[in-house]
């Protein structure tokens, strides 16, 4: 569970680093933003089966 939080965080820093980096006129940044929402959307869904599993 520890490892899936470090990575969640590191695509959070990822997204938002790109994302403000999209504000500024960087296209290709508004791609990699992107692509770091869907696998964080990814780590996501897996934290929340983890949680489930650690709590029954």
């Amino acid at each position: 569970m520890q490892t899936l939080l470090a990575n969640i965080n590191e695509q959070i820093k990822l997204f938002q680093e790109n994302a403000a980096q999209q504000v500024d006129n960087n296209k290709a940044a508004g791609a990699r933003a992107r692509k770091a929402s869907l696998e964080l959307e990814k780590q996501l869904k897996a934290f929340r089966k983890a949680s489930i599993e650690a709590s029954k």
